[in-house]
């Protein structure tokens, strides 16, 4: 507090010299060491306005306008620091005056050392006092505030009830949940209505009251009021105070209902095999919707293993050819002669080893779809024969005379720059038009980096199924590695990465550590920052569907695993679980865990 005091800023306003000079004396000598003085009103309006005051000292009587001017010019500004009035001449009017312009005191002259020391300090240690009172109400309003924020951005219903079994704090989903309306003032739980949640949550509560001991975990199914049946997972806990003793019982209830698809024409996140919710994906999404009603060739581009097979997949559902098959056929596979067998098929001894017919890709795909991948590895020979194919719907297999007609559509897709080829004359101009009636572009995985949290769960919940294992989530560490990496494999890389972290993982978590070794160390400066949306994304994905086999363990049953763990050695076992090692003997005595 004295050091306060002594750090205080006072300004004094007199017009005689030897009153200012003798004030700044006084209360240098005491340790007020941030004294101004100012002769007149003018000069303590420039002072106030370039500097804030804890004090102001000020006579009544200056040259020009007043005293009692000044402080309501203080006043005005907002400004809200002590101030000292002081007059040669006492009065009832001005002492009145200086009081409902809000001056803190109001003294005659001569002001004597003890005096001026006296209400100086006083008017301090209320203006600190004051301060240090508004600071305090700032920041609890703002954790209050913060609190609220989170407690109603929850999506889960959170109740809190008292030992009487009235409700006296609920989140917004929970007023929802039982119709709760502002005019209810601490509603009773045994007003909830009478079904399966509502006698849940009141067993839960009368359990905890009773034995003091956090209720697991649960699911019980329930019927909502438009008739469907709904899965809700409950869980309770004891609301203590300081002093450990038992105050009520906080409830969390989380709806498990699946969401419903996402309507056409909608973000959404998943679209037949992709998982995006990217927005440049969302235009990909749109394209294939429209395009796949059209029966016109399309051609496909971007890097490899951007997902252009799943494109063609796409296009094929949503065409009216979705029931017929759809054949593929990767071009880079075969040799010049192979590879015209494969599209065009054969008769028998059309060549050395052409032992029986053999229908071409063409002729299986008819009525259907034929996805050619890797057009541009094709050769000059093949490109003309496709060509013609394009142009008139008819081919001729190998050692027949007679030309086919089918109907096929044809979807071609390609990693290569076309334009180069075409260019360079490594690729039919014509041809190149021909499949690119229409183009659908995919961006590569770097460009859509937003991206990476969903593709990764999508893909964890993948191999945890086919592993058969039980991985929660993905590490907050692990994840910014993953959104920090350049991916020139694109989404074919990041499914072997997390097939792999998989594999190596053995703690219910992927962690840093199952990553490989260049992503381990990516640190890609160019890249935008990472957002927390990135984080609660994944993380809003990956807890909806943490396998419901991952068992449960209440903070006794951590306690006593850990105890086991370190050989009842609690100093290593209050390490492990986090805790200082006087909170784990409070926790210990608390579930009547002997210390042997």
């Amino acid at each position: 507090m004295e050091d306060d005091l002594c750090s205080a800023r006072i300004l004094i306003v007199d017009d005689e010299e030897s009153i200012r000079q003798t004030f700044e004396i006084f209360l240098k000598a005491e340790g007020y060491q941030l004294v101004k003085t100012v002769a007149n009103f003018e000069a303590a309006l420039q002072e106030l306005h370039r500097q804030e005051y804890d004090l102001i000292v000020s006579d009544i009587v200056l040259p020009g306008r007043c005293g009692t001017d000044l402080l309501q010019e203080i006043r005005a500004s907002g400004a809200r620091c002590p101030v000292v009035m002081i007059t040669g001449f006492p009065n009832l009017e001005s002492a009145s005056k200086s009081i409902r312009f809000g001056a803190f005191d109001y003294i005659s002259k001569p002001v004597n050392k003890e005096t001026l020391l006296h209400f100086t300090r006083r008017a301090l240690e209320h203006w600190f006092a004051v301060n240090r009172a508004e600071k305090l109400r700032q920041e609890n309003e703002q954790y209050r505030q913060y609190l609220d924020a989170i407690f109603r951005s929850v999506s889960d219903a959170i109740i809190t009830v008292d030992s009487q079994l009235r409700i006296v704090q609920l989140n917004e989903t929970a007023k929802k949940w039982l119709n709760y309306t502002e005019t209810d003032k601490c509603p009773n739980l045994l007003r909830w209505p009478i079904d399966a949640l509502g006698n849940a949550c009141l067993d839960d509560v009368r359990k905890i009251l009773q034995d003091g001991q956090e209720v697991r975990k649960h699911v019980i199914e329930c019927v909502s009021p438009d008739h469907k049946a709904k899965m809700i997972s409950i869980n309770a806990s004891p609301l203590r105070d300081e002093h450990n003793g038992l105050q009520g019982v906080v409830i969390v209830a989380r709806d498990m209902e699946i969401a419903k698809p996402v309507e056409r024409g909608q973000h959404r996140t998943t679209f037949h095999r992709f998982v995006d919710s990217s927005a440049v994906m969302q235009k990909v999404y749109g394209l294939i919707e429209n395009i796949g009603k059209v029966d016109t060739s399309v051609l496909v581009t971007g890097e490899s293993g951007t997902g252009k097979e799943l494109v063609a997949e796409a296009l094929h559902a949503e065409s009216s050819r979705s029931d017929k098959p759809l054949i593929k056929l990767d071009c880079a596979s075969f040799s010049e002669n192979l590879l015209e067998s494969e599209l065009f098929g054969h008769r028998k001894g059309a060549f050395t080893g052409a032992e029986r017919d053999r229908a071409g890709k063409l002729l299986q795909a008819d009525g259907g779809t034929l996805f050619l991948d890797e057009i541009g590895d094709i050769s000059p020979r093949t490109q003309l024969f496709l060509l013609r194919f394009l142009q008139e719907k008819t081919f001729t297999p190998l050692g027949q005379d007679e030309p086919i007609q089918v109907d096929v559509r044809v979807i071609a897709a390609s990693n290569v720059d076309f334009q180069k080829m075409v260019q360079e004359g490594k690729f039919r101009e014509d041809l190149y038009y021909r499949l690119k009636v229409i183009e659908i572009h995919l961006p590569p995985l770097r460009e859509r980096i937003g991206s990476v949290p969903l593709i990764a769960n999508h893909f964890l919940k993948v191999f945890r199924k086919q592993l058969g294992k039980q991985i929660a989530t993905i590490s907050d560490q692990a994840l910014e590695c993953m959104l920090r990496y350049s991916w020139p494999g694109n989404v074919r890389e990041l499914r072997h990465v997390m097939e792999r972290a998989c594999v190596l993982c053995q703690d219910g978590v992927v962690q840093v550590k199952h990553l490989p070794a260049e992503l381990q160390g990516s640190t890609r400066q160019e890249m935008q920052p990472l957002s927390p949306a990135f984080f609660q994304e994944v993380r809003s994905v990956v807890t909806e569907d943490i396998p419901m086999t991952i068992p449960y363990q209440s903070e006794e049953e951590k306690i006593r695993q850990a105890l086991r763990y370190m050989n009842n050695n609690k100093a290593k076992a209050a390490k492990m679980l986090g805790f200082a090692r006087s909170t784990l003997y409070r926790k210990m005595e608390r579930y009547n865990i002997p210390e042997e």
